[in-house]
């Protein structure tokens, strides 16, 4: 208790415990089966406090989570009687400089903070393509959006990020300082310390894009599939991109819903998708909208406050068309009773930006191809209503006979890979990294030799 009140006297933001008031929304997550009951949650003002967090964690023996948008289903940012470092409730800010075109963003900010901040200038970074997910979680575990075509990965335009390590050292990531860290942070997730501040490159942008949702009936899925497998194969162009959904649509009707994105005017976005549009969707919101309202088109879909479970793959090669009816018919069964809802995603960003980076230059390895992703929602947050969500998921990907990979890292339900009972076997980080993880073992070694970090695909040493 001492070395608690230690921690409180010298503390400059907020600590709350399960008697405070404040403490029910403290543990709040985006998902809610993803709260855990922490010991104590820091709301931390800077890094002098993540160091002060972590030394009473280490001293208290409490597991250490960090929470910044708090997205993560799998309870990533969440701790069962440790101790939580959140950087939301002070470190939420995003600034720009537009001169050099750097957005300096907390560690604690959401997409939407930078999206809005960026566009006043003309400016423009890869972020989430749901502008709610933080920023911290999306960069660190590699980062895929709707200007990944034009710019790659978010973990690409990280120019610089300011850490705590696990000794509670205060350091400076980049490309000339610290570089072994710098490559860790980028696709590495929460493995290497704490993240207070990230340096991001921003783009020119134009004020409008093309984008929204067309909505197709289960009768044309296979003319829809051919067409976006001709758009692929043909190799769209950076300012292009586009997400398959299957799922309930108006009415609750089995539906595909593709949200499509040109970069650019109405007529030229038009003009790029017109073999879809030829398709004659049943619902076609697709218009010229603001660049800040892009992020936010799924918005309506992925509120707060529900039960989900994610899991994610990465597609097979070439997509096997003649089973996506199986697919779309298996998703339509399983959420026809009204408490569950799910959508199957297919992700189309365009990936020569993103793997045109060599292997070895980030801790993300490349040679990328489309994400698949599964999201299933449930009504009540009961083990039942959880082993449905997660049967439910692992059918709908297995079907795509994606075999051990664990796809994208922020995609999976496995994040807490710590060694704890019931969590995920170590060797999922090695399938994750790839050529990578000797590396970055020997980089945790260096800077986490206590393993302290532990809450994502945990790296072990050497």
């Amino acid at each position: 208790m001492a070395n608690f009140q230690s921690l409180k006297s010298t503390f400059k933001g907020d600590i709350l415990t399960p008697e405070d008031v404040g403490y029910d929304q403290a543990i709040a997550r985006w998902a809610k089966n993803a709260a855990r009951k922490a010991a104590v949650v820091t709301f931390v003002k800077d890094a002098a406090d993540v160091s002060a967090a972590i030394a009473y964690a280490k001293q208290a023996r409490l597991r250490i989570a960090i929470k910044g948008g708090g997205h993560n289903p799998a309870g990533a940012s969440s701790s069962e009687g440790g101790l939580v470092i959140d950087l939301s409730r002070y470190l939420n800010g995003a600034r720009i400089d537009p001169e050099k075109k750097l957005a300096y963003v907390g560690g604690g900010a959401i997409w939407e903070t930078v999206d809005k901040a960026a566009i006043e200038h003309g400016l423009a970074t890869v972020g989430g393509t749901v502008n709610h997910t933080g920023v911290g979680g999306l960069v660190l575990g590699g980062g895929y959006g709707w200007l990944s075509g034009e710019y790659g990965l978010a973990i690409d335009n990280l120019v610089e990020a300011t850490v705590v390590t696990a000794d509670g050292t205060i350091r400076t990531a980049n490309a000339s300082e610290n570089a072994d860290l710098f490559f860790g942070l980028r696709g590495g997730g929460s493995n290497f310390g704490v993240v207070t501040e990230f340096v991001l490159q921003v783009h020119p942008q134009r004020r409008t894009v093309f984008a929204g949702p067309a909505v197709f009936t289960p009768d044309v899925l296979d003319k829809l599939f051919k067409v976006t497998e001709a758009w692929w194969n043909n190799g769209p162009s950076g300012k292009e991109g586009l997400i398959h959904i299957f799922t309930r649509g108006p009415g609750d009707q089995p539906a595909i819903v593709a949200f499509l994105f040109y970069n650019g005017s109405e007529e030229e976005g038009r003009q790029a998708y017109k073999a879809f549009f030829d398709l004659k969707p049943v619902a076609d919101m697709c218009k010229e909208i603001p660049y800040e309202a892009l992020n936010a088109l799924q918005n309506q879909i992925v509120t707060p406050g529900q039960n989900v479970y994610m899991k994610g793959a990465f597609a097979p090669s070439p997509l096997p068309l003649a089973l996506l009816p199986t697919v779309f018919e298996r998703v339509a069964a399983l959420s026809a009773p009204e408490e569950y809802r799910i959508g199957l995603l297919l992700e189309y960003f365009p990936l020569a930006a993103a793997n045109a980076v060599p292997d070895d230059a980030t801790a993300y390895p490349r040679a990328l191809v489309p994400n698949i992703l599964c999201a299933v929602y449930a009504r009540d947050d009961g083990e039942a209503a959880l082993a449905y969500t997660r049967d439910a998921a692992r059918e709908l990907i297995g079907l795509f006979g994606t075999g051990a990979s664990v796809g994208y890292g922020n995609y999976s339900p496995d994040s807490d890979a710590a060694p704890t009972e019931g969590a995920v076997p170590v060797d999922k980080a090695k399938l994750l990294f790839g050529v990578n993880y000797p590396k970055l073992q020997q980089i945790k070694k260096k800077y986490d030799p206590e393993l302290i970090f532990n809450k994502w695909f945990n790296i072990t040493h050497a």
